[in-house]
């Protein structure tokens, strides 16, 4: 493996931390600092979006939007990493993470602008369906399908990847349970399972993610210095 992809692996798990650090910060400030927003109908939202700082909403979509790209990176240096036998296994994880990225990158470049300039403006017909607050909306499906299905899948086919040592294991244990938690998430959605979402999404994914991150700015931060 290069000193070049070891260091674009350490920075890029680095940032993947640092930005699903800034979402969770987000995600707990939202309801300290404003009413919890349950979606009931598009002028209830505009109501509330317009009567309430969307400061922490829009950074915690800010930093998920960056955090596709940045996990494509990540995913090209393990790509590097693999051994012969299980670069398969990468590449597939990495065709999934793309898509990944891709369908969730849609949905918070959408909220960021047509959603928020069309809601500054006034014009919100038809807006329903490009509404992520709204659970049952188009973009909100892409949205999870994204998280689910192919986030799921990607690290289900990453975590063979990493055997071996204590950190190697901890990594594999990282994938494995955030592709348990995003296929149940998905089952959740599509069994309209607000619970199951919440325990499967929110914290389990959240937590596995977090772990495979930290541990990867450890394992490439090892691997730089051997190369």
């Amino acid at each position: 493996m290069s000193r070049l992809s070891a260091r674009l692996g350490f920075w890029s798990a680095f940032l993947v931390t640092l930005s699903f650090l800034v979402f969770t910060v987000c995600f707990v400030a939202i309801p300290l600092t404003s009413r919890l927003f349950v979606w009931t109908d598009l002028a209830d939202y505009v109501t509330y979006t317009n009567t309430n700082s969307q400061f922490f909403q829009d950074t915690a979509r800010l930093a998920m939007l960056l955090f596709g790209p940045l996990f494509v990176i990540l995913l090209n240096s393990i790509y590097e990493y693999a051994s012969p036998e299980r670069r398969v296994l990468a590449r597939i994880g990495l065709c999934f993470g793309v898509i990944f990225a891709a369908l969730t990158g849609i949905n918070y470049f959408v909220q960021l602008s047509a959603v928020r300039i069309s809601v500054l403006q006034g014009q919100v017909q038809g807006l329903e369906q490009f509404v992520q607050s709204n659970p049952y909306s188009g973009v909100a499906a892409i949205n999870l399908l994204g998280w689910s299905l192919f986030l799921g899948l990607c690290s289900l086919f990453v975590a063979p990847v990493f055997s071996g040592g204590r950190l190697e294991r901890l990594i594999s244990l990282g994938f494995w349970l955030n592709g348990v938690f995003c296929i149940l998430g998905g089952a959740g959605y599509l069994l309209n399972n607000i619970v199951m979402i919440y325990w499967t999404l929110d914290i389990g994914m959240g937590g596995a993610v977090l772990l495979a991150a930290i541990e990867l700015c450890v394992f490439f931060r090892r691997v730089e210095r051997e190369v």
